[in-house]
This record gives C-alpha cells, structure tokens and sequence, in this order.
C-alpha cells in the first residue's frame, strides 16, 4: 500500500516542482539584467581599478582640452587644416624678440627661389653689422660672406650681426629693409604686426603677435620645403667658432624640425616650434617666460598635450568619391562630387564619435560641369567646435545635352514630372559614413 500511495503523490510532487521552478525563473532573469543596467553607473567601483585610470584631461566649461602654461603668450595650430587648439593673448602684441628673424629668412628664401640671388653669392660685412650686439655669428669687419652661411647665421645661431649684413647687402639699409618687412608681413596675413629692424632688437615699435608668428612659421614650411631643413640644424659653425641651435625641442625624440627661438629683456623668453608626429604637423608660439628652463619644459609639455588631447582625422583622400549629384539637361544623369585634396578635420579625442559630416550642394547641377568646378562642400561638426566647411569638386565632365534631347527633357519634365533631372534647383544634404 505505501508504494501504492507513493505513486498516487507522485503527480502532486512533480506539479509542486514545476512550479517551483516557474517562480524561480523570474528571479533568475532579473538577477541576469541587474548588472547590465547598472554597468554605466556602478555605485562602488575598485579602489585599485579607480587609482589605475590616467586622470581626466583639464576642460574649460565648454568640454574643451585646455592647458595651464606660464608663457604669458601662447598659441597653437595645425598647420594642415589651421584648426585652433590653444589660444591664450594669441592676439595681443608682443616683443618678438629674436622670433623676427622668422620674416628676415623668410624674405631671403623668396629671393633665392625667384632667382634674384644665390647662395653661393658674398655680401659685406658693415661696421654696423659687425658692431652689433646680442647674440652673434661672429662675421668679421669687411670679409665677404656667403649668403648661405649668413642665413645659417641668422637661423641656428640667431646672429643678429648676420641679419644686418643681409638687410644692408640686399635692401641698401636696415631701415629700407624694415620698410620691406612690413610689406611682406600685411601680403602674409601678419595683419597685428610691425617691424623696425631685420633682427628683433629692442623697440617700442617693434611687436607682433602669437597669431602673427605661427603665420610666418606655417608660410616658411609651406612656401619653401627646400629652404625650410636649415632650421633643424642643431648647430653651424663660422670663423672658427661652433655654437648650438638654440631651440631646445630639437634635442629630444620629439619630431621637432623648427623653428626659432628669442629674448629680450622686455619680451621674456619665447620659442615658435613646430614638430611631426605620424604625419600631423602642429605649430606652437609660447613668449613671455622667465627662463630658458621654463622655455623648454613648457614647450615640450605643450607640444605634447597638444598631440595627446587633438586628433587628425582625414575624412577623405584627394580623388575620392564622396557623393553624386543629379545633373540637369547633361548627357549623363549624375556627376561624382569629389575630394580635390586630401580632407582631414582636427577635434578633440573625446569629441571623435560626435562628428556628423554631410555633404551639401545645389541639386541638381545644371549642365555643362567642368572637372573640377566647386560643386558642393563638406560640413563636418562636433560639440563646442566651429563648423568645418570643406570645398568638393565634379570629378568628370558632364556635357550638355543637344536642342533636340534638351526639349525632350523638357517635355518629360511637363508631362510626367521627370527628366534627366528635376528642373527646379533645390537645396541637397547627405550624410557621409566617416
């Protein structure tokens, strides 16, 4: 009988199990999404984990990187898409110091260029040149001076006795050749910017600004690439004298190739460098420090924040394809908008999954398109940052349709609302997957 019994109970205890184990179930699923639900905000995180993490970088109240540096002037750019990644009194005039001697090389790497003058070509040594004082090349009273080594003088040395040969053997005077400087600089963009003398001796007059400087810099390794290595040489020496290139980030493993360095008294002391890093150029003017030691920790450490908190994205290569637009009255339907230069965008890291680009243009295009005419453009935005307006170009030629197949276009367009295109230019936006 009781394994009669037991039988009988055996149905009940099964039923009992199963339910058991549906009311077990819920329990179980939700003990599964608690800790994906509280992943984004845990309420108590590892201490170790916590003190592991590299510390946040320093925002301003917009989100933005910023860096605290004691140069009471600071400014810097990529050079390659002139997007603004410190500012501070970047536009306020300052003493250049020796920096000017940026705009005298400058001026002299034009002339060789056009072929007015040669490196291989002597100019003479002046008792106002070789009286000067400062820092010096050492060029001797009277002597014949190779413009070469003089420019060699003037970048790695910072001689401002060479600078003074260059601006008398080439402009007549110091003063003419200051006239000069400042035609060059207004034709440059150095629009806050005034220069008495080919060197950056000491005047009230004489003052530029950040902005002005990274300008001339930029110019210099555009302009000139073939002129541009002699300011990476870390040292030069003349009359039997060796002397080192002053730019202390050129003595590190830090891609640095240039530029100058300067002080004065009233300016403090300054630097406008510029360094490479996985092929992205950065410029950087810091003036305004108190020693030669700040000078180099603080352009290093600029420098290096600048590489670190900003990226370079290149959105498209030269040539690419970025989008097509419809075409009205041509003998083909559509013309490929394209990159005519490679298009990259400058940001801030933490901003890159926030960048949203979209192509614009006037649609459609009417007939005949020309490869290479400006079609369209590339709007690249982020949060904080000015938006960023790309030029795009057609990327073959579209001819124009004949009388007989442009009344016929036009007759579609009447009777059925279509054609080789819609009549009516309208405003077109498309998002491109970058």
């Amino acid at each position: 009988m009781t394994g009669v019994k037991m039988i009988a109970k055996l149905p009940r205890l099964i039923l009992a199990l199963a339910l058991l184990s549906l009311a077990a179930a819920p329990v179980a699923e939700a003990q599964t999404k608690k800790p994906a639900a509280a992943r984004p905000a845990p309420k108590a995180a590892p201490a170790a984990k916590a003190q592991a993490a590299p510390p946040a970088p320093e925002v301003d109240a917009n989100g933005m990187p910023v860096i605290q540096t004691a140069a009471k002037y600071a400014y810097m750019v990529d050079a390659d898409t002139g997007q603004v990644l410190l500012n501070k009194n970047g536009n306020e005039r300052m003493y250049p110091s020796s920096m000017t001697k940026m705009l005298t090389a400058y001026m002299i790497f034009s002339k060789l260029k056009k072929g007015d003058i040669k490196l291989d070509d002597e100019l003479v040594v002046s008792e106002a040149a070789w009286r000067q004082g400062g820092s010096k090349m050492f060029v001797p009273l009277g002597a014949r001076v190779k413009i070469e080594d003089l420019l060699r003088g003037v970048i790695i040395q910072s001689g401002n006795d060479a600078c003074i040969v260059l601006a008398e053997g080439l402009a007549g005077s110091q003063d003419a050749f200051a006239e000069d400087m400042n035609r060059w600089a207004k034709q440059l963009g150095m629009n806050d910017s005034n220069f008495r003398n080919p060197d950056g001796w000491p005047d009230p007059q004489h003052y530029s600004t950040a902005h002005d400087l990274a300008t001339i810099a930029i110019r210099t390794i555009k302009d000139f690439p073939e002129y541009y290595k002699y300011y990476g040489e870390r040292e030069f020496a003349f009359n039997g004298i060796k002397q080192g290139n002053r730019n202390p980030l050129l003595y590190q493993n830090f891609g640095a190739d240039g530029l100058k360095t300067g002080h004065t008294e009233g300016g403090g002391y300054g630097v406008t460098a510029s360094a490479v890093r996985e092929g992205r150029r950065l410029v950087l003017v810091l003036n305004g420090m108190a020693s030669m030691k700040e000078r180099a920790q603080e352009s290093q450490r600029v420098m290096d924040w600048g590489f670190r908190e900003w990226g370079a994205y290149t959105l498209y290569k030269e040539g690419d394809k970025v989008a097509d637009a419809d075409v009205w009255l041509g003998d083909q339907k559509a013309v490929p908008l394209v990159a005519p230069k490679t298009l990259t965008a400058s940001l801030p890291r933490r901003y890159r999954r926030d960048m949203k680009v979209t192509v614009s243009y006037q649609n459609p295009v009417p007939a005949p398109v020309h490869k290479g005419d400006p079609i369209g453009k590339l709007i690249v935005t982020a949060p904080n940052l000015k938006t960023m307006e790309l030029p795009l170009v057609a990327g073959s030629d579209v001819g124009q349709l004949g009388v007989v197949g442009r009344m016929g276009a036009a007759v579609s367009y009447l009777v059925f609302g279509r054609g080789t295109a819609a009549a009516r230019a309208t405003p077109a936006t498309a998002t491109a997957t970058k």
